[in-house]
């Protein structure tokens, strides 16, 4: 396997982009992890880059209300996009987040790659399906992570992934993850680093 390990741990925040206006330059590599609220986004990039306080985590689901930017290097980063598909969030900030989400996706020429999350229990809710479907028709990589896979036993867990697999095209991504017990994460590295373009050589 590719080692991006060392890139990843040099993830440090960038930036909180509230309106399309404050993206950095559209330039560059950039992989973007979405997933409905309470998937579990913050403790999958904190496991992955194996920093406990890089991304916040929290109870309450919706709380991550703008794109975070997390810069790898020069040219790399990856970037947090708000929780979906959270009811208690009032109409016109739905609608915000919706366009800001929206716009960054369609118009994004750096972004690559998209993770999208789901709660290993209760995958494929409508907007994980419509999300998967609008990638697919962007063209963009894919890759699909069933997270809390801790929370079921293995056959379960194989149930679940089995149910995914089987529902998107043969070209995707698709893993179970737990950030609790680290299960999957060496899957979840090798998307990355055929993603951002890393080598044995490039990632020392």
């Amino acid at each position: 396997m590719s080692d991006i390990r060392p890139l990843l741990h040099r993830a440090v925040y960038l930036d909180s982009v509230h309106e399309l206006a404050q993206l950095p330059p559209d330039q560059g590599i950039e992989v973007a992890i979405a997933g409905r609220s309470n998937a579990g986004k913050s403790s999958l990039l904190n496991r992955l880059c194996r920093q406990n306080h890089l991304a916040r985590t929290s109870r309450t689901p919706g709380r991550t209300r703008q794109l975070v930017f997390f810069r790898l290097d020069e040219s790399r980063h990856l970037v947090d996009l708000p929780g979906y598909g959270y009811a208690k969030v009032g109409g016109a900030l739905k609608k915000h987040w919706h366009g800001l989400i929206q716009s960054y996706l369609d118009r994004r020429q750096s972004l690559i790659g998209l993770v999208v999350l789901m709660d290993i229990r209760h995958p494929l809710k409508p907007q994980d399906i419509e999300l998967i479907e609008w990638a697919g028709a962007r063209g963009l990589a894919l890759h699909l992570v069933l997270t809390k896979a801790d929370k079921l036993g293995r056959g379960k867990q194989k149930e679940a992934l089995i149910k995914v697999r089987n529902r998107v095209d043969e070209r995707v991504g698709v893993q179970v993850f737990s950030a609790t017990s680290g299960q999957g994460l060496e899957t979840l590295e090798a998307c990355m680093a055929n993603w951002f373009g890393v080598d044995q050589d490039q990632a020392g």
